[in-house]
């Protein structure tokens, strides 16, 4: 199996930057992808982001240009640098790991909130 640990969530002001990161442990050799997901109080849990094995990254429409997704092998730790942050943005924010033969594995989440 795999577990997944976020953190870097808080308060950041409209415009600004905030990176989450999740580091990984277990079977991460049988991970094919990994991405963020997100969910604001009273809606469904939505993609935000994902990256492949291969380094191939997709992104929502509404973050493309403004959050970017990456890893780092050494550290088995997955990045989400946000920038030009809105209102909008607000939610908690999951990171989840396909694994091979193990199914999904998710992180706790951590609390994002953009507000002046």
């Amino acid at each position: 199996q795999v577990q997944l640990v976020e953190s870097g969530g808080g308060l950041v002001q409209p415009g600004g930057s905030l990176r989450l990161s999740c580091v990984a442990s277990g079977n991460i050799f049988r991970i094919n992808a990994m991405g963020w997901y997100r969910q604001a109080p009273g809606k469904e849990r939505e993609l935000v982001a994902t990256i492949s094995r291969a380094g191939i990254t997709n992104y929502k429409d509404s973050v493309k240009g403004r959050f970017t997704i990456s890893r780092d092998d050494a550290k088995n730790t997955l990045y989400l640098q946000m920038a030009s942050l809105k209102p909008e943005d607000t939610a908690v924010y999951y990171c989840n790991a396909d694994v091979l033969f193990d199914g999904q594995s998710w992180g706790q989440g951590t609390q994002v909130t953009v507000s002046s």
